[in-house]
């Protein structure tokens, strides 16, 4: 799903990077100003993790060339990912979608996350469009619930911590 790639410099030095296709998340938040998370066991740190639905936006490299080549907008192309994800991982039909920021990996690892905000939702009739093996539960829960949850490590994408922390949990506190 990803791929090395390298740049010259102009005094002839190669810059490497790790690249992938971005990924999104998405922040539904319900009238009252609870947010939607979701409770899944995760390979990556073999143990149950809550986290804010999303997921990849190509699901593999060639699809990703086909995405850069093509010319399409990231941004346009990251929100049909979040529309998708937030279908399969937790049944909801989501629109007026709005992009609150863009969380890079950093240095040598360009791997984006694309957060959109949702207020605008409904429940799919059929509910959730797990694959086959997964599991992923919904809870929602207040802004005091969600850091509590950071605090007490329940949370291990850092990257979403700090949009949630910094962006998110701020907005909903006004």
């Amino acid at each position: 799903i990803g791929e090395v790639v390298h740049t010259t410099q102009p005094d002839g030095r190669v810059f490497e990077q790790f690249r992938r296709p971005p990924g999104t998340r998405l922040i539904i938040v319900s009238a009252d100003n609870k947010i939607l998370l979701t409770k899944e066991f995760r390979q990556e740190t073999n143990s149950v993790d809550l986290r804010l639905p999303g997921g990849k936006v190509c699901d593999s490299l060639a699809e990703y060339h086909e995405l850069l080549a093509s010319g399409t907008d990231l941004i346009d192309a990251t929100e049909a990912g979040a529309v998708k994800e937030a279908l399969e991982e937790v049944g909801l039909i989501v629109s007026n979608l709005e992009l609150i920021t863009v969380a890079p990996t950093g240095a040598t690892v360009q791997w984006d996350l694309y957060y959109f905000l949702c207020h605008d939702y409904q429940e799919h009739p059929e509910g959730q469009h797990l694959e086959h093996d997964e599991d992923i539960k919904v809870i929602w829960m207040t802004a005091d619930e969600v850091r509590a949850v950071i605090e007490t490590g329940q949370m291990q994408e850092w990257r979403t911590v700090g949009v949630l922390l910094g962006k998110v949990l701020p907005m909903l506190d006004r």
